[in-house]
């Protein structure tokens, strides 16, 4: 800094310095040199128009003291305490979660078992962004819609547009969200540790409520035991025992039933099923073939076989229209009651019991050995439908005829349209298509017809392995009249004289040099290979003929021998003329 501005002794303020307007000269300081051809930078000693700088005229000891002096009273103390991280909310109040129990009461319209019913909630308060949550845990079988009640959101408070804090939760108080009052009972460990630390007094938490109608269900059913005379009722007194201990026993009869009295009646196949555990019986017919009519069959239910006397039942009133209570039979059937070579009266109809199963022949020698149990063979005149008669003579299964390959498609397709209603694509060997992928055998062939026309016609014979189809391409020839190109797409081609159900494809044993190749009545003779055929086919010599072999060996050895004759005759052609011939001028 310069003394360009005189002060005349007053404060250096503004408005207290004047310029002085003598001087002239305001030209500034050399500072750029050079020494020995490199530029330098050198620091001035006066300033603009010759004036003396501060810097100059203060001595080393006042210079040390204005580095080293810090203004207390400008600044402030020069030892600070140092300024905390910041964090923000959603970092530091992440993961923490307040969570309390609640319940609300809905109540049941149009019911005359309970007027309503208590379901507990759990609500969460996520701190991170006053958040909050309530989700009713799952009860299995109760036939609610339980789980996710409100999804995570700001719940309103008022109509003002406030919504709920943590501030306004506590232990019985409740929580209105959009019309639904929740009752707040009791809270975490974590939530109330957290209300403490902000000064908020929790109440002292509550019980929930018993709901009328789970409590109702929790009680034990009343059970009513039916009169039966069975063996096992007395082996398993109670309902469940009879359930775990019998469920997957049962008495199976084959029975005939005699509906001759009827119009257009007959004698029918039935079965009849006898179930241990709760005493009751199943009848199904036997459901013949192209019957004509629909199976005969009795639901799964109790039979009574007598009725107390003195009640309804057990008048001439059809008792088809009355309904039978357990409080009118004195007697069910039973077991004891079912028995080979005899008739019996379910229901109104009668049933010969002829035969039973393994099973029902055990239970009868271990429980009732006194029974006799013996199959009866039926004979024909007993059975008065001549479909029932049928059906004794065992049946024989006939194999299904597929037709005859109609020429359409290839004959994969042609069956799956016999076997199947919905075609599926025939099976491909995949790890063949995938080890032959790319792989081709090429053949020269000729067409061998009487037509004078086709002579001179050459064509390519493309085996293709990972499929076994053959195409065939014709080389295009100038001035024949003939266009070349596609003779024959990719398919398979059988070989003459193989059926048309069990056809014989050709492969590449039977492509030997001279040998001729049918393809749907033109016939090819195959003329050259190229050299892949022959490293191919030494490769599986095992399968493939040795005079297939030998007739390419020949093939390319000519094929060798031509080429060399052909490069000697360019060499020694060569040899007797000048490479490069000159161009005379006349």
């Amino acid at each position: 800094m310069s003394w360009s501005l005189n002060n005349h002794g007053l404060p250096f303020l503004p408005g207290y310095a004047f310029r002085d307007v003598t001087k002239s000269s305001f030209h500034r300081p050399q500072t750029l040199d050079f020494k020995n051809g490199f530029r330098l930078a050198r620091r001035p000693t006066v300033g603009i128009g010759q004036d003396p700088l501060v810097s100059e005229q203060l001595t080393q000891q006042e210079i040390s003291e204005l580095c080293f002096q810090t203004p207390d009273v400008t600044y402030g103390s020069s030892h600070q305490a140092a300024c905390e991280d910041f964090i923000p909310a959603h970092v530091a109040l992440d993961k923490k979660v307040l969570c309390y129990d609640a319940y609300f009461v809905e109540d049941i319209l149009y019911s005359p078992e309970e007027e309503y019913r208590v379901r507990p909630v759990v609500i969460y308060y996520y701190l991170e962004d006053d958040t909050m949550c309530i989700i009713e845990p799952t009860v299995a079988g109760s036939g609610l819609w339980q789980g996710m009640r409100l999804k995570r959101q700001h719940f309103p408070k008022n109509e003002r547009g406030e919504h709920y804090l943590w501030k306004d939760l506590n232990l019985g108080v409740d929580l209105e969200v959009y019309g639904v009052k929740y009752h707040i009972t009791h809270c975490d460990a974590f939530t109330q540790k957290f209300m403490e630390s902000e000064g908020i007094i929790l109440n002292d938490p509550e019980p929930v409520p018993v709901d009328p109608y789970s409590k109702r269900r929790s009680l034990p059913q009343p059970q009513y035991t039916p009169p039966s005379t069975s063996d096992h009722m007395h082996q398993f007194p109670t309902t469940d025992e009879r359930f775990f201990t019998l469920r997957s026993d049962v008495l199976c009869f084959a029975a005939l039933w005699d509906n001759t009295d009827s119009l257009y009646g007959e004698t029918r196949r039935v079965t009849i099923k006898y179930y241990l555990e709760d005493d009751k019986v199943e009848i199904r017919e036997v459901e013949e073939p192209n019957s004509g009519r629909a199976p005969f069959i009795m639901r799964r239910k109790r039979l009574p076989k007598k009725f107390k006397p003195g009640t309804m039942l057990c008048m001439p009133f059809p008792s088809c229209v009355m309904e039978t209570s357990e409080k009118d039979v004195e007697e069910y059937y039973s077991p004891k009651d079912f028995q080979l070579g005899q008739t019996i009266k379910l229901l109104g109809r009668c049933f010969l019991l002829y035969d039973c199963n393994r099973f029902t022949k055990e239970y009868y020698q271990k429980n009732h050995p006194d029974m006799e149990l013996k199959s009866t063979e039926l004979k024909s005149t007993e059975l008065k439908s001549t479909e029932l008669k049928s059906t004794e003579l065992p049946k024989k299964e006939e194999k299904k005829k597929i037709p005859p390959y109609n020429g359409f498609g290839s004959l994969e397709d042609s069956v799956q349209n016999c076997l199947f209603l919905t075609p599926k694509p025939p099976r491909m060997d995949y790890l063949k298509m995938l080890e032959n992928d790319g792989k081709v055998l090429h053949y020269s062939a000729e067409l061998d017809s009487q037509n004078p026309k086709d002579e001179g016609r050459r064509f390519i014979l493309s085996y293709f392995l990972s499929d076994d189809m053959i195409s065939i391409f014709e080389k295009t020839t100038r001035n024949s009249g003939i266009m070349g190109g596609k003779f024959l797409k990719k398919t398979r081609i059988p070989k003459p004289g193989s059926t048309v159900e069990h056809p014989e494809f050709y492969s590449p044993a039977d492509f030997a040099i001279g040998a001729t190749v049918e393809v749907f009545s033109h016939r090819f003779v195959l003329t050259d290979a190229d050299r892949f055929v022959l490293t191919y086919l030494e490769s599986i010599s095992s399968r493939i003929p040795s005079q297939t072999l030998d007739s390419l060996r020949l093939v390319i050895a000519v094929t060798l021998i031509h080429k060399c004759c052909d490069v000697l005759l360019v060499v020694q052609s060569s040899d007797n003329a000048p490479l490069f011939p000159l161009k005379t001028t006349a």
